[in-house]
């Protein structure tokens, strides 16, 4: 098993026990694939949730420019949703499934076709 498709477990075990959701398996590993080498990097693979700059780069590289949403109030509600979901207190937010559950929220998943 690569070090990606290793990583795509780790990842789809959060969507299933943290957030109490079943994986698109496609779609998720899309994502991934997505995020680049960042999903190596240990700084870069997750995403904090108390920095703001962090989620304005969330919103502004991935909302704004990947999925070619409007910038507004509801983009800030999304992640903030998000992270909600994923919990505040976990330590360890990977940013590929912040963006997976990002892409599902917006209905964005065409993106990834």
């Amino acid at each position: 098993m690569s070090k990606r498709d290793e990583l795509i477990t780790k990842y789809a075990a959060d969507i299933k026990d943290k957030i109490g959701q079943t994986p698109d398996m496609d779609l998720l590993t899309k994502v991934t694939i997505g995020c680049g080498p960042s999903i190596y990097n240990a700084d870069a693979a997750t995403v904090s949730g108390s920095d703001q700059s962090e989620l304005d780069t969330v919103k502004k590289n991935f909302l704004i420019n990947k999925l070619g949403l409007a910038d507004g109030p509801k983009l800030d509600e999304a992640i903030a949703s998000v992270i909600e979901a994923y919990g505040k207190s976990n330590r360890n937010k990977y940013r590929a499934v912040v963006y997976y559950l990002l892409t599902k929220h917006f209905g964005k998943e065409s993106v990834y076709k």
